[in-house]
């Protein structure tokens, strides 16, 4: 990596700040704040600097990932909750953010409601991980981190 080290923005969508309290029995009793930690935790030890946004509203998120590369963030590791599946204008933000995304979902949404199964979003991303719990922050990160690593190489 450079001598300076990586920014990563970490978004997460509407209903997200309700994790462990929301359908525990879908998305468990990890609360984001706890999946921030572990991310936080992790990024330390990659040596990258991480910050958090969630927000319940579409246009605060935009303008985030519209704002993050001015901001100086290298990559952004996303969570759009329900937005992933209905959001054309999210889809649009990524893209011209210019920056590399990785989405991720706490559920595997292939295997839940047939809503979930297409993401708008996904089309504008690196990669998606999905499935793995609260870890897929950190696995969103990791292969984010990875890929910054192999563009500078």
């Amino acid at each position: 990596m450079s001598t300076s080290p990586k920014r990563v923005l970490v978004v997460s969508g509407p209903n997200l700040d309700r994790l462990g309290k929301r359908e525990p029995s879908i998305y468990g009793t990890t609360t984001l704040d706890d999946i921030h930690k572990a991310v936080e935790e992790v990024a330390r030890s990659e040596g990258v600097l991480v910050s958090f946004l969630q927000s319940n509203h579409e246009g605060e998120l935009v303008t985030a990932i519209g704002r993050a590369a001015d901001e100086g963030f290298h990559g952004i590791v996303m969570n759009g909750a329900g937005l992933t599946h209905t959001s054309v204008v999210l889809h649009d933000a990524i893209r011209a953010s210019g920056l590399p995304v990785v989405e991720v979902h706490i559920t595997n949404t292939a295997a839940r409601e047939s809503f979930r199964h297409h993401s708008i979003t996904a089309g504008a991303c690196l990669g998606t991980v999905a499935g793995f719990g609260p870890a897929s922050y950190v696995l969103g990160l990791l292969g984010l981190v990875y890929h910054l690593q192999q563009r500078e190489n």
